[in-house]
């Protein structure tokens, strides 16, 4: 169940935390949930934060040096998992997503006891597809999105029906500008671009964008800390921009990160609606040295989570993006 994505909360959640995982009774799953947290990037890590995971990037068994530090992260196994984020009502936001994008509920839990509750949901099985994770927390039913976060993209076969069926659902378009593109708002006011795709798409939930403020840092920080590859650049002057699509396949195969540049903006407001997006490695402890030597933030050191062996690390890019890295074994074994 691959729950190290991080349960997404407004205050610091590990005063309880600490506490429900060392209860015999909870499951794995459970336990998950409640460990983690991807709270604003103001209120990164409550102080039991620090005391539940004690590994550190040192106690890697294999030390990354400079040499081989650019290899490695692109031998590694890596793959986006899914994205997280707020949303304030948990089951409006899953009938628009399931009638007016054609997504599926993959998994679902509620948690009184830590008064949250969270939905998987796409357009596959996790251990293929990229999906979303989104999080309601008990009487908070409006999220700041900011002006960081951008939009998912999503790939259908027919962007006009699309919209349509939106319209006529009750749901928000914000634009119609091309054929073969539009823009829609789901229930929390979150940006979705519909691409139009012909043919069978083996990953509809393709891009997540967000905006950062210095395009080539940010590429050589997600080639060389993150491995992804640059499938693509664009600069738009005519839309004072510039894009980059990063990513570990292909477009048409995969999902992606779409990075933009607007000119002249250096810093976003981040809101405290967007959470992270999870990605899959086969050594959590050397992606946190790769990590950390290319100059990203270690927020949460690397290691297993108790009672749990789950191995996860997570990071922050140079814009304070927040990336959850969780072993690929582990994950797999979690949604047995």
């Amino acid at each position: 169940m691959a729950c190290w994505s991080l349960r997404v909360v407004c205050q610091p959640p590990y005063s309880s935390s600490r506490r429900d995982v060392s209860l015999p009774a909870t499951s794995r799953r459970l336990a998950l949930i409640q460990l983690g947290a991807a709270i604003p990037q103001t209120q990164l890590f409550g102080v039991g934060a620090s005391t539940l995971l004690k590994s550190d990037v040192s106690t890697a068994k294999t030390t990354i040096t400079e040499e081989n530090a650019i290899d490695w992260p692109r031998k590694d196994n890596r793959k986006m998992l899914h994205v997280v984020y707020r949303v304030g009502d948990l089951e409006k936001t899953i009938k628009f997503y399931t009638e007016c994008l054609g997504m599926k509920v993959l998994r679902q839990r509620n948690i009184p006891e830590e008064r949250y509750a969270n939905a998987f949901v796409g357009y596959g099985p996790e251990e293929t597809n990229f999906v979303i994770e989104l999080t309601y927390n008990y009487g908070v039913d409006k999220y700041d999105i900011g002006n960081g976060f951008g939009h998912f993209g999503i790939a259908v076969e027919d962007v006009a029906k699309t919209v349509d069926l939106v319209k006529a659902k009750g749901g928000k378009v914000t634009s119609e500008a091309s054929p073969v593109k539009a823009l829609i708002e789901d229930p929390d006011g979150y940006t979705f671009e519909l691409i139009e795709r012909k043919g069978r798409v083996s990953e509809p939930l393709c891009q997540v964008m967000l905006r950062v403020g210095d395009m080539n840092r940010s590429i050589n920080f997600y080639q060389q800390a993150y491995g992804m590859k640059l499938l693509r650049k664009s600069d738009e002057p005519e839309n004072k921009c510039t894009k980059a699509r990063m990513g570990y396949g292909s477009e048409d195969a995969s999902a992606v990160l779409e990075l933009t540049y607007n000119y002249g903006i250096t810093e976003y407001d981040k809101g405290n609606g967007y959470g992270q997006i999870a990605i899959g490695t086969d050594d959590v402890y050397k992606t946190a040295q790769v990590v950390k030597l290319f100059g990203g933030e270690i927020v949460l050191q690397p290691g297993p989570l108790p009672f749990l062996n789950t191995k996860i690390t997570a990071c922050l890019d140079p814009d304070g993006w927040k990336s959850v890295f969780v072993d690929n074994i582990d994950f797999m074994k979690e949604l047995e």
